[in-house]
């Protein structure tokens, strides 16, 4: 085939395929428009995610009537006049591609008026070719409709996600840019779920209310630079050590207000908690770093979500100084607390040692030993996930023990003794044929993956049912992750009611969690299934989320009986190699290797 210039059509649309991506790109350039027109309020109403209808409103300075043509010219644009305006960039749009790029692919409305015109203008453009324009009457503002987005682009169409998926992602965008505008009134109303508003009061606390609830909100902790060096300034909250998530996606991150991702930042704000937040577990933090315009690069990403810092060694610093510090003024003194010995007539004692109870063997109850022998118990360094063993001393009756069924593992292990442990994560056995070393945390996951399976698999899962339910706050997408896969969520064991616009009853929880924090087992398990953690079914997703929280940590110091019981378990996994990513359970050294590192061969 020659070489040959596209047409304009054939071009448009590709250079619309690398701004416009999905739904949810589109609104966020129209509400990055909205703000650089100094808006004090933005209405954002979709349909089918986004794919069908975007309408998006604002009160800003609106465009006089003689530029609403230009307004839609690849590369016309008022923020930018020659190339030196690029090396101090202080508007989030600058490249005047984001209104040619939407309206290439769809059909586009626009309604506008400037705050010192009388009357406003209406435009409609289909295909980036002009239909109509005309006067009228309007208030101050633009309001911007988009219908059936990529209607001629069915390569785009047929890649995007579900109409939930895509709402979701698009209520993303518009919770980052409420908390990076707290003083600006955000409204998201859609055909389906809850509408999402902030009150626009300039109270960076309500914003973040509004996203993650109050609870979130109140817990967190105001951060500010210490005034040592004028720039770059870190400003914003950040939760204390106790308010940690399973993944790193609350961590929000501004710079000069424009939402980005760096790795670099979000690395500097879990270093920060080095020491006070147990590992594989995650911030909550909205910081905007303020800097020169000259000293970061935002025209390095067709989406302007990742950027470059000519000092970025100093803007690192700066983060982990200010995070650093918030958390060292706010830590607390500990204190000695004696936990109370329940009798053997209280409730507690009762309800632990009642017959067909899960074995409290360990916290999270994954096993149930045959022995019948009372296990002592070592301290933990994460409470969080595993309590304080001496509380399950409880007596065991075997005859009512819930052993697991017997499995024909795919490639069976040999029977091993164990001999200890390394660095209290590591089990050392031995077998007929040399030494093995079991990663505990890998292991037990492996266990309780498996087992969550086989209750799923059977229609039966363990519920713990809680005597005092507890209400859950729960932003958007977990509850939209609820409303959309509830047997998926209910096959795991747990027991929900809706209450009110954001919040659930948690009424039980699965068996296996019921000696964690019920409220953030909940949310840490949304979390994880949302991810996904490479799996394809929403059943396996429930089933890792599930393990991954209940496992025993890296760190945790087993007894003998302890480290028996999990290598028993874990040679009757069908799949023991491995945990449920992947990852070896055990590395196994063979006698012949042994003997060769000792040069006895």
């Amino acid at each position: 085939m020659p070489i040959q210039l596209l047409r304009p059509e054939v071009s448009s649309r590709i250079a619309a395929g690398e701004v416009i991506e999905r739904p949810a790109s589109a609104v966020k350039e129209l509400v990055e428009n909205a703000l650089d027109a100094g808006a004090s309020r933005i209405q954002i109403e979709i349909r089918a995610g986004g794919t069908e209808y975007i309408r998006v409103t604002d009160d800003g300075g609106g465009i006089p009537t003689n530029q609403v043509e230009l307004a839609f010219q690849r590369f016309a644009t008022s923020k930018l006049s020659d190339s030196e305006d690029l090396e101090a960039i202080s508007t989030l749009g600058f490249r005047g591609e984001a209104l040619p790029s939407i309206a290439s692919v769809s059909r586009v409305e626009m309604r506008t008026r400037a705050h010192d015109k009388d009357s406003g203008t209406c435009i409609e453009i289909e295909d980036g070719e002009t239909l109509s324009l005309s006067s009228a009457g309007l208030p101050v503002g633009t309001t911007l409709i988009v219908r059936n987005l990529f209607r001629n682009f069915p390569v785009r169409r047929k890649f995007l996600r579900s109409p939930a998926s895509e709402h979701t992602r698009i209520q993303t965008v518009v919770s980052h840019y409420a908390m990076a505008y707290p003083e600006v009134a955000f409204e998201l109303r859609a055909d389906r779920g809850r509408p999402f508003t902030t009150a626009g009061s300039g109270d960076l606390r309500d914003a973040v209310s509004a996203v993650h609830g109050r609870r979130v909100a109140e817990a967190m902790l105001e951060v500010s630079s210490d005034g040592e060096i004028a720039e770059p300034s870190v400003a914003g909250l950040i939760g204390p050590p106790t308010l940690d998530r399973a993944n790193r996606t609350y961590i929000s991150l501004f710079v000069n207000r424009r939402w980005v991702q760096s790795r670099s930042i979000s690395y500097a704000i879990e270093q920060s908690y080095h020491g006070f937040m147990a590992e594989r577990r995650y911030p909550v933090a909205v910081l905007n770093i303020s800097v020169p315009y000259d000293d970061v690069d935002v025209n390095a990403h067709p989406a302007k979500a990742e950027i470059r810092f000519k000092r970025e060694n100093r803007v690192f610093g700066a983060v982990q100084r200010a995070v650093r510090k918030t958390l060292t003024d706010h830590a607390p003194v500990p204190e000695v607390s004696h936990r109370a010995v329940s009798r053997p007539d209280s409730p507690q004692y009762s309800q632990r040692t009642q017959p067909g109870n899960p074995s409290a063997f360990w916290p999270t109850a994954p096993f149930s030993p045959s022995r019948g022998s009372n296990v002592g118990s070592r301290n933990s360094p994460h409470p969080r996930h595993t309590a304080d063993l001496g509380d399950f001393l409880a007596p065991h009756d075997p005859s009512e023990s819930t052993s697991p069924p017997s499995i024909t593992p795919g490639k069976a292990l040999p029977v091993l003794r164990v001999l200890g442990q390394i660095r209290s994560t590591y089990v050392i056995a031995e077998g007929p044929d040399g030494m093995y070393m079991i990663d505990q945390h890998a292991a037990h996951e492996r266990i309780m993956f498996e087992k969550v399976r086989a209750q799923t698999s059977a229609g039966t899962p363990e519920v713990q049912s809680l005597l005092e339910p507890a209400v859950v706050e729960l932003d958007a997408r977990k509850m939209e992750l609820i409303l959309t896969q509830t047997e998926a969520i209910s096959g795991m064991g747990f027991v929900l009611e809706p209450f009110g616009d954001n919040s659930v009853i948690l009424r039980g929880v699965p068996a296996l969690l019921k000696d964690s924090d019920q409220a953030s087992a909940l949310v840490d398990v949304l979390d994880l299934m949302a991810d996904g953690g490479g799996f394809e079914t929403w059943e396996e997703r429930a089933a890792y989320s599930i393990a991954c929280h209940g496992a025993i940590r890296a760190g945790k110091v087993l007894s003998p009986e302890e480290m028996r019981e999990l290598v028993t378990q874990l040679e009757q996994c069908a799949q023991p190699n491995t945990c449920p990513h992947g990852r070896p359970t055990m590395i196994h050294m063979s006698s012949g290797q042994l003997e060769r590192e000792f040069g006895r061969t």
